[in-house]
């Protein structure tokens, strides 16, 4: 009986009682309980008002990701806030037919019922896509490109190393490091036996 309240768009019982009550408890109050009862429907109103719009007449049944009435596909949580279509006359009727026996239901209602519900099976919505191609291919361009970059800029744009950079400057270099004793305790001087003139 639920059910098919739900799916024709009736009240469910109960509702114009609860909008009756509060429409004289609005009467009688003062004016201060007035405004706080106006804040209190102004936000229940405003509350995930776009998503649930977006959602149209899609029935919700449970919290989903994060309580906002919207339809994800995820093993992490594997029952959306709400169906994925939004029903119709064909529904309503396989779903009243559903409460019955499932023997008497077809193949293919199961199928359709279970559609309606949700947009893909597990097997479908985590299988191994080849996405990653298209990801490993793009990477390895942007590495291409950027070594050719790095080779015409060395090649055109950079001067080439000053005299000091050849091998004949840089022992002179490191023999006036170590004949100042440059950083006596853990550097190149540490490792040079002064009173043998090699190294340790």
């Amino acid at each position: 009986m639920m059910n098919s309240l739900r799916c024709a768009g009736c009240r469910l019982p109960g509702a114009a009682a609860a909008v009756a009550a509060a429409a004289a408890a609005a009467k009688t109050a003062s004016p201060s309980h007035l405004a706080t009862a106006d804040l209190r429907i102004f936000r229940r109103f405003t509350h995930h008002d776009g998503t649930r719009a977006m959602s149209g007449t899609r029935e919700i049944v449970g919290y989903g990701v994060n309580g906002s009435p919207n339809y994800i596909d995820c093993a992490d949580f594997p029952f959306p806030a709400i169906r994925y279509r939004e029903v119709t006359s064909e529904i309503c009727a396989m779903r009243e037919k559903e409460l019955g026996d499932w023997k008497k239901l077809s193949l293919e209602e199961k199928k359709s019922l279970y559609r309606h519900s949700f947009c893909q099976t597990y097997s479908e919505f985590q299988y191994f896509t080849p996405e990653w191609k298209l990801a490993v291919a793009l990477g390895l361009w942007s590495v291409a490109i950027g070594l050719i970059i790095t080779l015409l800029s060395n090649a055109m744009i950079y001067d080439e190393l000053p005299i000091t950079y050849d091998d004949e400057h840089r022992q002179a270099q490191l023999r006036r490091i170590i004949q100042l004793q440059m950083n006596p305790i853990t550097g190149i001087s540490s490792k040079w036996d002064y009173s043998q003139n090699k190294w340790k």
